[in-house]
């Protein structure tokens, strides 16, 4: 079935940061490889002013108007670009994530099949205000009451739907996804930022309160590690109080900070860790754990719903925000070398995951009434 999908709620693709975009980024070339015709509509505020639309791995880049203001960016781009989703006749508008999923009725009143990926309760996330808190609250209560399908990338997300909503059909749950990754022995970014291979910590996130890596900087400071370096690779979307004030702790605890990475240097990083870290007190289903584990990397991940991978042992987890938990952890860990650790991915298989999203696509389609 050649089916036309527009894509929004993401921030865009390619190597733009965030979970969403890193998703969008695996899925979408896929789907068109598979025969569907996909067009991602981006932020205008995230592309070069110079970039015209493109194409990137035979998917659509369709560059649409978003204010850059955190609070007003998701809404507003969403709100046109469904309306450029019926102008193009798509099949199938999928939105991203549970703030743009409160344009849904808008879509449907425009006569337009919906599906969304319910990504994890966002409003959760340490930088929105009360009333920005409540407005995605009310955008994961349109999708649950308005969206044709649903997506969700975690068991406990499905849960959430049917506790709180009482959405149970029509729901489908596809996980994150990652790539078996090639070897990587190149070092020349390791180098040039004083990395030394197999000693030190990795922490791969965005600079965000709910990220918790401020924890993660004191605890290894007060951790005293000999040997042990502490790598951060990320960056803010939008620099505040928060993001100056981490990278200024960072510093003085001595850790390294390379801003947001892509490509090879990310390669490089994850090929030569000693240990990942994410001490988040908010996920939907991680990507960059699933990074660490195609990596083979040995995990230290805080013990919320959505880092509890059955792949994972109790030696894995430490109770969220505890520092001291944190700290002797961090130590059990470091105290012996880890062997690669080798765990099963199938489940997280991206072509698989593009199988099952077509059937998503597939089942809407052939059907003409509300779920």
């Amino acid at each position: 079935m050649n089916m036309c999908i527009a894509v929004t709620g993401t921030r865009g693709i390619p190597d733009i940061p965030g979970g969403v975009e890193t998703h969008c980024q695996q899925l979408y070339p896929r789907l068109v490889a598979m025969g569907c015709d996909v067009t991602v509509m981006r932020r205008s505020c995230y592309v070069p002013a110079d970039t015209s639309p493109s194409f990137y791995r035979g998917v659509m880049l369709l560059d649409i108007y978003a204010p850059r203001r955190k609070s007003l960016e998701a809404i507003v781009h969403t709100f046109l670009a469904v309306i450029k989703a019926r102008m193009m006749n798509a099949d199938v508008v999928h939105i991203h994530a549970a703030g743009p999923s409160l344009i849904t009725p808008v879509a449907r009143l425009l006569g337009l099949k919906v599906v969304c990926t319910n990504h994890g309760p966002d409003y959760e996330r340490a930088k929105w205000g009360r009333l920005a808190r409540a407005m995605i609250r009310m955008g994961e209560w349109c999708q649950a009451r308005w969206a044709h399908r649903i997506i969700a990338i975690s068991p406990a997300i499905v849960d959430t739907l049917r506790t709180r909503y009482g959405r149970t059909q029509g729901v489908t749950l596809i996980p994150n996804g990652v790539d078996t990754p090639a070897p990587c022995h190149r070092t020349d970014f390791l180098e040039q930022h004083g990395i030394v291979p197999g000693h030190y910590v990795l922490a791969v996130a965005r600079l965000v309160p709910e990220k918790r890596l401020h924890l993660l900087v004191e605890a290894f400071r007060q951790s005293h590690l000999p040997d042990v370096q502490l790598v951060i690779a990320g960056d803010a979307d939008h620099d505040d109080d928060y993001s100056r004030q981490l990278k200024q702790q960072a510093r003085q605890a001595g850790a390294i900070l390379t801003g947001y990475v892509t490509g090879e240097p990310l390669r490089q990083l994850w090929a030569a860790a000693r240990l990942f870290v994410l001490p988040s007190s908010h996920e939907g289903l991680p990507i960059s754990l699933l990074e660490a584990m195609s990596w083979h990397r040995d995990v230290l991940v805080s013990d919320i719903a959505a880092c509890r991978l059955p792949e994972l042992s109790a030696d894995d987890f430490f109770a969220t925000d505890q520092m001291d938990e944190l700290i002797a952890a961090l130590r059990r860990k470091l105290a012996t070398e880890c062997p690669e650790r080798h765990y099963n991915l199938a489940a997280y298989d991206w072509d698989r995951i593009a199988s099952d999203t077509i059937e998503v696509y597939q089942q809407l389609l052939s059907q003409r009434n509300k779920p």
